[in-house]
């Protein structure tokens, strides 16, 4: 079968014939329809944002497909079934802290690349293997929204900090970072769930104002200075009451100051939820004093991806109209031209866009 191959940090993607996926036991082999193209998978590709990827690899985190084959474990996928592959693999023999690796992207630790070690290879290959219990039935979908459904996965993981915050309707939020492509998702996600409204702080006034087009008055722009005080001030101001939950999903490239300004407008007895790559590449901590968070009572939550029992409920969401995968912008890919594709998803990562290679084996 066909696949994009990642030989080397720094190389170009070759597109070769590679083994087909062996089943077993606790397995499915899933025939890609398609992938997403995550807006930095240059800099994981590159080097640069130190992911552990053992090389060479199939790289591609998650994806749409149909079930090819299952193994004698399985009792309700059968062939042909639509689903949705999660590329977050939980080790099995630890149910209190499962080791993590995410398929086709990154590990998290000695026992997440074991887990990388076996189910190494992503979904950028005309077929590939997953635990069954990462691969979600869809429902029936046409082939030709296989590119739209893969959305869902961008908003799977706002949809993880909200569930983790225990986010109810009628709340208020904020996001730190609301203009970037997984912010930008939160906002959707976040309304989707019954926020009354969203506070969105963000430098870019088009992409702003281009929030406030897509959702209407529930959105709640600020333009941000850089100043930390200033900033804290400015979101403040424009929330109309106590702000409940902060959500944070600011990439590595961001001041801590930025993200400290945003997280301490959380109201008394708030919640905070850390999901972004501040700090990832070095640099200062996020400092956020020690008596505000104690007597303020602030809860801290630290949250990478979702757990796998939101997914289904994120389907609900989707499928009652309550959140519209419609918002978001596809270009797609033939696998031939994954390197094209990476290029494109890093000059066209904003709000609502998307990059998605499709394999080609489902018509």
């Amino acid at each position: 079968m066909q696949a994009a191959v990642l030989k080397a940090f720094g190389s170009k993607l070759q597109i070769e014939d590679v083994a087909e996926p062996t089943l077993g036991t606790g397995e499915v082999i899933v025939d890609v329809a398609a992938s997403r193209v995550l807006p930095y998978s240059n800099e994981v590709f590159s080097g640069e944002r130190r992911y552990q990827l053992d090389l060479p690899v199939v790289p591609g985190p998650g994806a749409i497909g149909r079930i090819h084959a299952v193994g004698p474990d399985a009792t309700h996928l059968e062939p042909g079934d639509w689903v949705y592959c999660d590329p977050t693999v939980r080790s099995r023999d630890n149910l209190l802290a499962p080791d993590i690796a995410l398929q086709g992207l990154t590990a998290d630790g000695d026992g997440g690349l074991k887990l990388q070690n076996y189910f190494r290879d992503g979904a950028w290959a005309e077929r590939m293997r997953v635990p069954t219990e990462n691969a979600i039935a869809l429902g029936p979908i046409a082939p030709d929204e296989a590119a739209l459904w893969c959305a869902m996965g961008t908003c799977l993981v706002p949809y993880g900090g909200w569930v983790a915050a225990k986010l109810q309707p009628g709340e208020s939020v904020l996001v730190s970072g609301a203009t970037g492509n997984f912010g930008s998702a939160a906002v959707a996600v976040a309304l989707a769930m019954g926020a009354p409204w969203v506070v969105a702080p963000g430098r870019n006034d088009a992409m702003l104002a281009d929030l406030v087009r897509r959702f209407g008055k529930r959105v709640l722009p600020v333009k941000l200075t850089g100043n930390e005080a200033d900033d804290r001030q400015r979101m403040l101001a424009a929330a109309p009451g106590p702000i409940d939950c902060v959500l944070d999903i600011m990439p590595p490239s961001v001041t801590t100051a930025v993200v400290r300004a945003a997280l301490m407008t959380v109201r008394r007895n708030g919640r905070v939820v850390l999901m972004g790559g501040v700090g990832m590449l070095g640099g200062a901590g996020l400092e956020l004093p020690y008596p505000w968070i104690m007597r303020n009572c602030i809860t801290i939550h630290g949250v990478w991806m979702y757990p796998r029992e939101v997914i289904p409920r994120m389907i609900g969401l989707v499928r009652s109209g309550l959140l519209d995968l419609g918002q978001f912008s596809v270009t797609e890919f033939p696998l031939a031209r994954a390197n094209e594709a990476v290029a494109h998803a890093a000059a066209n990562g904003g709000p609502f866009r998307m990059t998605v290679l499709k394999p080609g084996l489902i018509a």
